[in-house]
């Protein structure tokens, strides 16, 4: 008998006051895992393994508990994000919010990692990751080509400074699908970076800029 495939979630408690589950959501957790293990990854996320038939059914039982769910591999992950310890409104976390909803899970040549912060402190530390956003002032600065690891690691470079929720959107649909069309296999995005031309990215976005 041939056994089922599984496939691997990235499950997180989503966009909030710092990264934290509560009782519900872990009893859901544990009551899936059986005597599975839990890998806790360093983007605030949490690898689980689930049959492929059971995929939609898992994701819908985890989202009526508050977690969210996202595609393992070659994606857009969820957007790593600082504890808003301003507050919501203060920090922008309807913003991080849409944000993610409008980026997360989208395919991608190699995974590409974004992260969020409300304040120029940094701790969703955007300047290390492949797209980095930072609430300043009355505006949003965007940083693209950020590297954490190894003999590579780099900080990002601003993209654009200064924008609006709007326009801060539609600039990184714009770098996503840029990256998607243009991207080779495996390729990550600090390395496209490097070999398209930061300029060549920048002119996409030249009307914010």
């Amino acid at each position: 008998m041939q056994t089922e495939k599984k496939v691997k979630l990235a499950v997180n408690g989503g966009i909030s006051f710092g990264a934290k589950l509560n009782a519900k959501q872990l009893m859901v957790l544990a009551d899936h895992l059986g005597d599975q293990e839990l890998e806790l990854t360093t983007f605030q996320q949490l690898y689980i393994e689930v049959l492929e038939s059971e995929v939609e059914f898992i994701q819908k039982k985890f989202r009526d508990v508050g977690l969210a769910c996202f595609p393992v591999g070659n994606y857009v992950k969820s957007l790593r994000h600082c504890n808003f310890c301003k507050g919501a409104e203060e920090e922008g976390m309807p913003v991080a919010i849409e944000l993610n909803n409008r980026i997360a899970g989208r395919p991608v040549p190699f995974t590409l990692r974004p992260a969020y912060t409300g304040c120029p402190i940094g701790c969703g530390e955007p300047l290390v990751n492949d797209i980095g956003v930072i609430k300043s002032k009355n505006g949003y600065d965007l940083y693209i080509g950020g590297n954490p690891k190894g003999a590579y690691a780099k900080t990002a470079i601003l993209l654009l400074e200064q924008v609006q929720p709007e326009e801060l959107y539609e600039a990184v649909d714009k770098v996503i699908d840029f990256y998607a069309e243009n991207g080779k296999k495996r390729e990550p995005f600090y390395k496209f970076i490097n070999r398209i031309g930061f300029k060549e990215v920048q002119a996409l976005c030249k009307q914010y800029v």
